[in-house]
Order: structure tokens, then sequence, then C-alpha cells
């Protein structure tokens, strides 16, 4: 049975969701739409215009792994606000961040968009310059993307960049501080594996970005976002070989895949791929101080790890009765 959203519903309501809707539109259908578009326009008399970009495209094609092209007035529109209060989203402080210092951040969970890392860390939505002055923040995210005509050009506006740890090498060794770069270190394994209640984080192995705090000397601040795992919902029913050979040969392929996943819709609350409308709390821990150390032992890398892991649980347990999670659930980290 569908469920009908009210006919009259208030134009602050409205306006959250287009905002929301257009964000979803951004990610899911627009970067092959921008590539038909660029195709087809070199069959018509405009494709100059193609040629004049493709070589655009070769000599700014660095830009993504050199710290992006932030917009702070698109960072800043007002669009942000209304996405954030879609759902709602809310940031909270626990410490200080020194803006003489750079900081890597790992944010968890993934959950299915990274809806809660974008409006934090690529907007102004929830306020992160006003939280943390002095702070530059970035967030990584595939490769892929900055290959996508036009696309690329979009999502650098708001301060993403290229998931390389050349990329995240160039942000940390610039001079004076005040950057920090958030990697959603579950990457897309833990975006397939996002339950509703979930707590389940795919952490144990990934130790990367241990290893470029260590060799920049930059503060490791672990962020949780509460809520990020509840937006969808995913199918119950297995979806058979032809789907899991689809997918792993999608992820061979291009570094990506896709989880069967689903939502409300933008007139019912039945099906569709708008998120829910439940709230997100984003709580960003204490930085972890971490000497520089050009060429990190194995040791030194794993000794830390663990040290983040234990730092990013306590943060867990200090704020879960918070933000509505049971008492008896834990992190689990695979």
């Amino acid at each position: 049975m569908v469920e009908f959203a009210p006919l009259f519903v208030p134009l602050e309501r409205r306006l959250q969701t287009f905002v929301v809707l257009q964000w979803i539109f951004s990610f899911m259908v627009l970067p092959p739409v921008c590539l038909v578009v660029f195709i087809g326009l070199l069959f018509t008399r405009f494709w100059f215009f193609n040629m004049l970009y493709a070589i655009w495209l070769y000599l700014d094609q660095n830009k993504p792994w050199q710290g992006s092209r932030r917009n702070e007035v698109l960072r800043s529109h007002v669009i942000w606000k209304y996405m954030k209060d879609y759902f709602p989203i809310s940031l909270v402080k626990t410490a200080e961040l020194d803006p003489s210092q750079n900081y890597v951040a790992g944010f968890h969970p993934h959950g299915v968009l990274s809806i809660g890392a974008f409006t934090n860390l690529c907007t102004e939505g929830t306020g992160f310059s006003s939280l943390f002055p002095g702070i530059c923040s970035y967030l990584t995210t595939m490769n892929i993307f900055f290959w996508v005509p036009f696309f690329r050009d979009y999502i650098m506006q708001g301060g993403l960049v290229s998931s390389d740890k050349e990329s995240i090498a160039h942000i940390l060794s610039k001079k004076g501080g005040g950057n920090l770069v958030g990697i959603t270190v579950g990457g897309i394994k833990e975006a397939l594996t996002t339950r509703p209640g979930a707590n389940k984080l795919v952490l144990r192995s990934r130790k990367g970005f241990i290893r470029l705090a260590l060799m920049h000397g930059a503060g490791l601040v672990p962020i949780f976002s509460f809520g990020d795992n509840n937006l969808y919902a995913h199918a119950k029913n297995s979806p058979g070989f032809w789907w899991k050979w689809f997918s792993d040969q999608l992820f061979e392929k291009l570094g990506l895949t896709i989880p069967l996943f689903y939502g409300r819709g933008v007139f019912q609350y039945t099906f569709g791929f708008m998120p829910y409308r439940r709230p997100i709390t984003t709580v960003v821990g204490k930085p972890i101080e971490v000497p520089k150390t050009p060429h990190p032992s194995q040791e030194e890398v794993d000794r830390l790890h663990q040290r983040y892991m234990k730092e990013l649980s306590n943060l867990f347990e200090a704020h879960k009765l918070k933000y509505n999670v049971p008492k008896d659930q834990h992190l689990e980290f695979c």
C-alpha cells in the first residue's frame, strides 16, 4: 500500500525536499548525463566547444590531486541549510582544532551515500567554519568522478578531492596548517554492508590514512556520525547470482559498485531514492597528536592504528545514549 504525502505541505519542507532531490540527482544521475552530453555534442555544430573543454581538461587534469578548487560562495549557499534541515543534521564539537596544524579525519560510518560527510565537510550547512575557525575542510572521493566532463568541475567547488595518497599528501604538506582532510575510511565495502541501526565499520585493515598522518605529522581526528546508517533500507531478499556478478564486475573494472537500497519518494513515503527524514548527529572527537615520522615502521603504524580504534570506540560509547543507540550496542571492526 502506497502512503502518499499530504497535499498541502509547508513551503519550507518542499524546499528541503527539492534541495536533497537535486543532490541525489547530482551524484546518481548527473555523471552519466554529463558523459552523454559531452559525447553527443561531438556530433553537432557545437563540437568545437568540446575541443576547447578537452584542452581545458588536459591542462587542469591534476587539480583534483592538488587541493581541488573550493568555492566559498557555493559552499555557503542557503541551499545547504535546507539540506541540513531536511534530516536534520547537527555537528557537535568535543575539542578544539588548532589552525596551525593539519589534520586527517576518519569519518565513520560511510553510509550509503556519505550524506553526513558531504554536508558537514563540503558545505557550511552545519556551520563547520564557525565551529572550527581557521580550519579548511576537504573530503576525499573516488577518482573516477574527476574524469567525468563538467561534473568534475562542479564537485571540486565543494572541496572534494581525489582519494589517492598523493592528493591527501599534497594537502597535508601545505605550510601554515589549518587543513583537514576527511576520509570515509570504510569506503564502498562498508557502504555495501550498511544497515539501519548497524554499527559495523570496515577499519581493521585500513591503515593507509594512519601512515599518511605519521609521515606528515598530522593530527588524527575521529569522527562518528550517528544516524548516517539509518537513511536508507536495504533489500531484504538476496539479489541473486546475476546481481552479484554485475556488482563484482563493476567494482573490478571501475572501482565502484551499487548497493541495493531504497528510501522514500518525493510525493509518497513508500519507496524511492530519497533518504528518509531521520536525524544525523556528527560528533567530532578530540584530535590525537601524531609525531612527524617521514618513514614510519609497520610497528609504529599498527600502534597508532590501535590507538585510533580505541579513541573512536570511546567517542562512540561516550555519546551513543544521547543519540538513541541502545546501551548494549558497541562498535564492531572488521
